[in-house]
């Protein structure tokens, strides 16, 4: 390939939550010539921004981004959906020369928008008894079926995410093989680089915590009870979403408030766990270090990425 050809054509900067990839992913799109398409399941809410650390409109620095607050709280999520609309982005800007940056942890979205991946459809028969089944019997049973049908489905997924237990249960049923089998090999639609953004446990850890911490400090309760108010509580993606989840339950009474801070850390780690383990089984994925010791060079290394991938 001549140097001459612009490649690859689209950035997608993943890892797991606070890695610090929507920073990276900014200066991509400066020096790049590019636009931000968001890949965070959460950030496609409206309203959810504390709690999803979504950028500011100063932190954006000026860069457009895609694909943030299109979707209600009461709006139920659906990654065929967002793959049809961030093709539709990925395709616009193209067109336009500009260079998409894909960024965000949710591992089946960003599969979803560069890869030959197409989702299974749904019975509403099947739909409806495993629903049922959930209000019975909760979300951990359901999830403990599912570790039995496909010990790798329950891995990615958490126990606590009812929807997704009861569509990976769905798809099994209707497909008749494993919710992963479902997934076809790493066949990019585009012409990607994936930029890992790697950061030792203990680091991310701390990173956690004290990011939870500025979330309460910067008033998640409030945005929480403001958005229960417009019917985050019925909403069965967003009332999900961690922090969210924990909060209503505090202001239902179930724990102190304390409790819910202290329940955002813990499954805040547990999520970061399943989503560098996700990201760990493609072998795509060029990693770099994120940790604050490599911070400062970080940028510049990824740059060094996109053009060793321009020449090669």
């Amino acid at each position: 390939m001549s140097s001459t050809t612009p490649s690859p054509r689209v950035i997608a900067v993943v890892g797991p939550t606070a890695a610090g990839k929507s920073d990276l992913g900014v200066h991509l799109a400066q020096q790049l010539g590019g636009e931000v398409v968001n890949a965070d399941s959460m950030q496609l809410y409206r309203g959810m921004d504390i709690g999803t650390a979504k950028l500011t409109l100063e932190e954006r620095d000026d860069i457009p981004h895609h694909l943030l607050d299109i979707w209600d709280v009461t709006e139920t999520a659906s990654v065929a959906e967002y793959q049809r609309l961030a093709r539709a982005e990925i395709d616009r800007l193209l067109a336009a020369g500009r260079t998409p940056v894909l960024v965000g942890g949710s591992g089946l979205y960003v599969r979803g928008a560069i890869d030959a991946l197409e989702f299974p459809g749904t019975d509403p028969a099947v739909r409806a008894r495993l629903e049922a089944e959930l209000a019975d019997l909760g979300s951990g049973a359901l999830h403990a079926r599912l570790a039995t049908a496909d010990p790798d489905a329950a891995r990615a997924i958490l126990p606590s995410n009812g929807r997704r237990v009861v569509r990976a249960l769905e798809v099994i049923e209707i497909t008749g093989r494993p919710f992963t089998a479902n997934l076809p090999g790493h066949d990019s639609v585009y012409d990607t680089l994936q930029i890992g953004v790697d950061v030792e446990r203990p680091e991310l850890d701390a990173r956690i915590t004290a990011r939870v911490d500025r979330m309460w400090d910067a008033g998640l309760v409030d945005e929480v009870r403001a958005l229960e108010a417009r019917g985050l509580r019925e909403g069965r993606t967003a009332s999900r979403a961690l922090g969210y989840q924990q909060v209503l339950a505090a202001l239902a009474g179930e724990c102190t408030e304390q409790e819910a801070r202290d329940e955002t850390v813990r499954a805040t780690k547990r999520f970061a766990r399943r989503q560098d383990s996700w990201f760990r089984r493609d072998p795509r994925v060029r990693w770099l270090s994120g940790a604050a010791a490599d911070r400062g060079e970080l940028p510049e290394r990824a740059l060094t990425l996109v053009e060793r991938a321009v020449t090669a």
